[in-house]
This record gives C-alpha cells, sequence and structure tokens, in this order.
C-alpha cells in the first residue's frame, strides 16, 4: 500500500463527498454578495496578521473566494473547468484520496502564508494544481475552450506550468512560496510516477541510439577493399574458408586475393 492510500484511509472520515460542488457553490454565493449586495471579499481573504489576531475563519473562507475575471462569461468557464475536473478526480480517485489531494494543496497554502503574515494568500493556485492533476490524467482530454475552441488540455496544461514557473522565478516571495505550496500536492501524488517515466523515457532513448548504432555498424567488411554491406548493399560478400580465421571479402576479391594464413614461428613464439 502506498503512502497516498494509508493517508486517504486515515482521512476517509472527514472525507467530504463532492467537495469540488461546495467549494464552487460557496464562491458562487460570496461572488453575488460582493456583486449585488457589495460584500467586501476582504473579510473572507486570508490574511495571516488578521488570523492571529483571532479572525479564525479566515483559513476557510479563503477558500470561496471567487477567480478574479474581467468578464462573467470568464468566471463562469472558471468554475465549469474547476467542478468538471475536480468531479472527474473524485470519480476516479474516490473521495478520500481527491480529498487528500485537496487537504495537501490546502494545508501547505495555509503553511506558506503564515510565512508572510501581512500578504494575502490566494486559492488560485490550489485550484490550479486540480487542472494540473486532471490534464497529467488525460493529456488528450480535448477541451471547448470558451465553451468553442476544441484543444487537448496537455497544451494548456504546458501554459500552466510555465505561468507557474514565471510567477515562480520572477514573482515575490510571498508568490513563490504559494507556487510551491500548490504544486506540492501535485508532487506527491505524481513525483514518483514522473521519476519512473523519467527512467523509462531514458531507456528507451538508449536502446534506440544502441539499434541505431547497430544498424549504422556494417556486418560485413572486405578486408582488401574496405567495401562494407552498408556502403555496398547490392554487393556479396563472403567468407573465404582457406584463409585462417573469419575473413570477409567483397565479390571483387573472394577470388582474387592472397589467403591468409598463421604463421608456424610465430605460433611457436606465442606458445
Amino acid at each position: 500500500m502506498s503512502l497516498q492510500d494509508k493517508l486517504a484511509k486515515l482521512v476517509r472520515p472527514i472525507a467530504i463527498p463532492n467537495i469540488t460542488l461546495y467549494l464552487v457553490i460557496g464562491q458562487v454565493m460570496f461572488f453575488g454578495f460582493a456583486y449585488v449586495g457589495g460584500f467586501p471579499l476582504f473579510h473572507i481573504a486570508l490574511i495571516p496578521s488578521l488570523v492571529l489576531k483571532g479572525e479564525i475563519w479566515r483559513v476557510v473562507t479563503f477558500l470561496f473566494v471567487p477567480p478574479s475575471a474581467f468578464h462573467p462569461v470568464l468566471l463562469v468557464f472558471a468554475w465549469y473547468i474547476f467542478y468538471l475536473m475536480g468531479s472527474a478526480l473524485e470519480e476516479y480517485w474516490g473521495i478520500a484520496r481527491y480529498f487528500l489531494f485537496l487537504l495537501v494543496g490546502y494545508l501547505a497554502t495555509i503553511i506558506a502564508a503564515f510565512l508572510f503574515p501581512f500578504y494575502p494568500a490566494s486559492n488560485l493556485f490550489l485550484s490550479g494544481s486540480v487542472f494540473l492533476a486532471f490534464a497529467y490524467l488525460n493529456p488528450t482530454f480535448e477541451l471547448r475552450l470558451f465553451f468553442i475552441l476544441p484543444v487537448q488540455i496537455k497544451w494548456l496544461a504546458l501554459i500552466a506550468w510555465i505561468g507557474y514557473l514565471y510567477s515562480f522565478l520572477i514573482g515575490p516571495w510571498p508568490v513563490r512560496f504559494s507556487v510551491f505550496a500548490a504544486v506540492v500536492n501535485f508532487l506527491f501524488f505524481f513525483g514518483s510516477d514522473i521519476r519512473l517515466r523519467i527512467k523509462s523515457g531514458q531507456r528507451r532513448r538508449g536502446a534506440a541510439k544502441e539499434r541505431e548504432e547497430m544498424a549504422n555498424t556494417p556486418r560485413h567488411t572486405c578486408l582488401i577493399c574496405g567495401k562494407t554491406d552498408l556502403s555496398h548493399p547490392d554487393m556479396d560478400f563472403r567468407y573465404c574458408s582457406t584463409c585462417e580465421g573469419a575473413c570477409c571479402y567483397c565479390e571483387d576479391h573472394i577470388r582474387n586475393h592472397e589467403h591468409l594464413t598463421v604463421d608456424p614461428e610465430e605460433t611457436d613464439s606465442a606458445s
């Protein structure tokens, strides 16, 4: 039993079925409160310094902060993708294992946030890890971008990884730690599989290189003129039965060469 399975067994009593749906519903509700009622989302954001002052709810409510989008259509699309892929992972892994995936990313995000207590933490990268996990398991899944353009999800995942890397390299330290925290769960679940794939790829490349070298190595080489079965594929090569050893000759020299024999004096001196 893997470590993930053991931990999933431990968290099974507290695992929440359909947790992706509840997260989406919570984000929709708070978006409505903010859009219609003017509710400031700042009150539910994760700001560790305020948590330390007693606003404990922020360690949970930050999960319900809706994505930042310039248009409602983009927001709906983001919720749709999150629900689609989160539900698919829960069905594929099971409730406990998927809950563990989110829990690891959530705890890592909390820890990273408290390293910079005055900097607001985001759930953006945590939600993105669900997308990356789904894309890793289903690289050829075709997604209709904005409900119109068909594209394989592996290319969108590649863009997401590039964005993560860019944020990690040039972003401030709080963002760097947030990115790292958000991919901890991905690495925890897929790290060993990625290592095996890399090793398998290295073995395949080594075998392919060996086959290529063998294909480029001549099997027959004439001892007189140096012609090979690769340089002259239509030529016959034979081995002389009179010469000592495996002496190969082309069809021009098989009957026109001086036979090679072992000098008896050299044999005696060698012995």
